[in-house]
């Protein structure tokens, strides 16, 4: 809502060409400069979730000034709002103000991107084979999760003096692991039906479980501003609760999902349904003082056992193309990496975070290849290799502290570099590992079946 005097300023309709020419500029900057990048990162082989950011760095605090965030307080691009405002005929000042008011639409826009990617995260998180692989997978899992987050919030609170709350928070967005960044590069190289590949692949799953777990009960400690025993133990309770029922969901609720589904006639009536689940389980996951993310997560896991999980994957992708671009370019367009410049001696410190938060990430994960027993041989390496990157689950992490107000702006930029450290190394590194193996003939012995190659990132 605008305030009355701007209203008294311009008129109504010049406010409406103002809000207009901003959403539709927003948009078009967005897609062409995370298009643009993405093409990029596909020819040189690495994620494409690693071209939006760039993008968002390139229009935003760092780059063009062309989309800001208006909590980072910085000036937009001139040319911009006085080629709007030359269009509707108002001052370049007045569009600033437009623009500020405006800005909470777009972060809705991203708000709803981050819970289609996290919906889609949820539907291709494929239970059974997790269960196939059972132990060691539950261990890599519990290993990979415990390490990361020990060690980072340990180090930054004790050895870099990083407040409590902020410390919890990025350990905790070490705990991730990018199912689908794994996933394209064993399949890639023919090692997605090996052991290797499916105790990773059901890792991940449980990284993604864990993680969401522990987002979802960091936020919410964060907005009340105490970390006390009673507080934590109850969210976790909750949380565990919450995830608990959604996997019993996948079993007894997604039949009468289905049933409901064939009995729906109406154009759409694939997404739309699975939309009506997604809202149902983010508005519950509020309901009890969790964050709505996990939520949107618990109702992928819920229908990930559907008959038309596939026909659901196929409507929400396109809408995650979509939206979530628009959450990834955002985060890039808040983040000021001017803070890394080590030419400046006030940054020093927070280089040697990123480095400590680097080293960890890697650390932790690789170490998680070694800490389970096998009888069977195993490339231990090429597990906690496979267990690196933190790719887009790392990003959600980062957004949602980011909006949450947690993090300072060092803080925010080391997670950031040890997100695209993780990214660009793993893929690298696995291909190095596994240059020259044998690819097996057939599949392990627990007969667990291939997965999707594909994911939004």
């Amino acid at each position: 809502m605008f305030a009355p005097s701007l209203l008294l300023e311009v008129g109504t309709t010049q406010i409406e060409t103002v809000e207009t020419l901003l959403q539709v500029g927003r948009y078009l900057v967005i897609f062409l400069a995370a298009r643009a990048l993405a093409e990029l990162m596909v020819r040189l082989k690495l994620p494409t979730i690693l071209g939006e950011l760039v993008a968002g760095v390139l229009i935003g605090v760092t780059g063009l000034h062309l989309i800001l965030p208006p909590a980072v307080h910085a000036e937009l691009n001139q040319t911009m709002l006085d080629l709007v405002g030359g269009c509707a005929g108002v001052s370049p000042e007045t569009v600033a103000e437009i623009y500020s008011e405006s800005f909470p639409s777009l972060e809705a826009t991203s708000k709803l991107g981050l819970y289609a990617l996290l919906f889609l995260t949820g539907l291709e998180s494929e239970l059974d084979e997790l269960m196939a692989v059972g132990k060691q997978a539950t261990t890599v899992a519990l290993t990979g999760v415990v390490l990361p987050f020990a060690l980072g919030t340990a180090g930054l609170y004790l050895l870099f003096h990083v407040p409590l709350f902020p410390a919890v928070f990025a350990g905790a967005s070490m705990t991730a692991t990018s199912i689908g960044i794994t996933a394209s590069v064993f399949g890639e190289l023919k090692f997605l039906k090996t052991r290797e590949g499916q105790t990773v692949i059901g890792a991940a799953v449980l990284d993604d479980i864990f993680g969401i777990v522990i987002l979802a009960v960091v936020v919410a400690l964060a907005g009340d501003g105490v970390l006390a025993a009673g507080p934590i133990l109850q969210l976790v309770l909750a949380a565990a609760v919450f995830v608990a029922v959604a996997l019993f969901l996948s079993r007894t609720g997604a039949p009468v999902f289905d049933w409901i589904l064939d009995r729906l006639k109406a154009p759409g009536e694939v997404v739309v349904a699975g939309f009506v689940v997604l809202g149902l389980c983010c508005f519950v996951a509020e309901a009890i003082g969790l964050e709505a993310a996990l939520g949107a997560f618990a109702a992928g896991l819920i229908l990930s056992a559907s008959k038309h999980t596939k026909a659901i994957q196929q409507s929400v992708k396109p809408l995650v193309a979509l939206f979530a671009t628009v959450f990834f370019v955002l985060i890039g367009s808040a983040l000021d990496l001017s803070v890394m410049n080590p030419l400046n001696p006030d940054n020093r410190e927070g280089l040697v975070v990123a480095l400590f938060l680097l080293t960890v990430a890697i650390a932790g994960k690789v170490a998680a290849g070694w800490s389970y027993i096998s009888k069977e041989k195993t490339n231990r390496l090429v597990v906690g290799l496979g267990m690196m990157p933190r790719g887009e689950v790392g990003l959600i992490f980062l957004g949602l502290g980011s909006q949450a107000g947690i993090l300072s702006a060092p803080l925010e930029a080391a997670i950031l570099l040890m997100v695209i450290g993780t990214t660009f190394l793993a893929p690298l590194l696995l291909r190095l590992a596994l240059n020259g193996v044998e690819v097996p003939t057939e599949a392990p012995a627990d007969g667990s079946a291939d997965r999707p190659t594909e994911q939004a990132a």
